[in-house]
């Protein structure tokens, strides 16, 4: 029998195709004829982070909405600094008195405050004794409904 020397091959792996990262290896195995592709490496770094998409982004340029931020009138900066100066009062003073930073005040009497707190100046309506909501600003407090 000449089955002896045969060798029989039940299961061969293929040949996996390796990545060659030097010059010299890409340039040899060009010689030899074997199919050689270059591929440029994924960015991989920090997949977590979602930038923005650029459709996102040009929606919200098309966006025509005007957001404005209401502050308080300078009609009322005017009452309260008026009040305040009646009552012999610094700016800090006042703040002490509400609780409050002395900028909160500079801001409500600069007419610069964003978004008039009610609380705030419920405070200060308390305080100085002249109303500082609705529509007479400015007039003096009444006294509590019996």
């Amino acid at each position: 029998m000449s089955g002896w020397d045969d060798v029989t091959v039940i299961r061969k792996r293929p040949a996996n195709a390796t990545s060659l990262k030097t010059e010299s290896a890409v340039n040899a195995a060009r010689r030899a004829g074997a199919s050689i592709s270059s591929e440029k490496k994924g960015s991989h770094t920090n997949q977590n982070v979602i930038g923005v998409d650029a459709g996102k982004a040009a929606k919200i340029d098309r966006e025509t909405e005007d957001f404005h931020v209401e502050r308080v009138g300078l009609s009322l900066g005017k009452a309260i600094q008026q009040a305040r100066q009646t009552k012999n009062m610094t700016q800090k003073d006042l703040a002490t008195k509400i609780n409050e930073k002395q900028t909160v005040v500079n801001e409500y009497e600069s007419g610069k405050a964003p978004n008039p707190n009610q609380q705030i100046l419920a405070k200060m309506e308390r305080i100085l004794g002249i109303k500082l909501r609705g529509k007479d600003i400015g007039a003096p407090l009444a006294g509590p409904k019996k």
